[in-house]
């Protein structure tokens, strides 16, 4: 059976380990939260009463197509342009076509970011393999204008960081219900975790501009995956409504 991504693809090492995508995420919900059309994901009500599991809804896909066969992955990728259609004929207006490629440049720069920080760097040839598999998602979506490889994306990126990010009422409002689902103190971990991911851009914005103190952890964190403890940090540090479903994320 042919799969969207090679079983020996790096892109599967990246979305088949928890923790590498839980650090996806906290990078993701920092850089949604500043997206001038942020206000779309409101327009449904759905990330706004439940950031964290609409959250993990997104990265539920984004991984389904990982690990699926071509067939099945391109249904997902169909289903989600589906979705977005809906949401703009209930809306009478379109999303605009930044805001598709801005989630979709999240994925790769944060799947690159997260494993550079719990396992190794990742080689020229590597990077360009994250983004083949991110751009043939977003060729499926029907998006435009994005860039043949991964060289030309860099200085894209950055334009569209630079273009397209606003801390509003929208970015208060997202960190206090982040606050609220995660606790005072898990949500001070997400925050240091941001600091270790998010490009200096992010950081500036959101006030993030301090030395994470979960620097001096990552070390130890590594140390306890080698010793097989990792699960047992995940599940203090995790609650408890999302600890199974994060725990399925594991695969390699």
């Amino acid at each position: 059976m042919q799969y969207f991504v090679d079983k020996d693809s790096i892109v599967r090492k990246i979305w088949g380990k928890s923790d590498t995508i839980l650090f996806i995420f906290a990078g993701a919900a920092a850089e949604f939260a500043l997206n001038k059309a942020v206000d779309w994901l409101y327009f449904t009500g759905k990330l706004p009463s439940d950031p964290i599991g609409r959250l993990f809804s997104t990265f539920r896909y984004a991984r389904m197509i990982v690990f699926a066969p071509i067939k099945e992955a391109t249904e997902a990728i169909e289903m989600m342009a589906r979705i977005h259609k809906d949401v703009e004929q209930k809306r009478g207006a379109t999303i605009p076509d930044w805001a598709y490629r801005d989630v979709l440049f999240m994925l790769i720069h944060y799947s690159i970011a997260a494993y550079e920080l719990l396992e190794s760097k990742l080689s020229g040839e590597e990077k360009q393999e994250v983004y083949n598999v991110f751009y043939r998602v977003g060729i499926g979506m029907g998006l435009k204008e994005l860039p043949e490889n991964y060289r030309q994306w860099l200085p894209v990126r950055d334009a569209h960081l630079n273009a397209d990010l606003v801390k509003s009422h929208h970015t208060t409002h997202l960190f206090m219900q982040y606050r609220k689902q995660l606790g005072a103190t898990r949500f001070k971990l997400l925050k240091e975790a941001q600091k270790l991911v998010v490009p200096a851009h992010v950081r500036n914005l959101l006030g993030l501009n301090q030395p994470s103190l979960l620097s001096p952890a990552v070390p130890i964190y590594k140390f306890s995956r080698w010793m097989k403890l990792d699960h047992m940090v995940k599940n203090i540090l995790l609650p408890s409504q999302y600890r199974q479903q994060i725990n399925k994320l594991d695969i390699v």
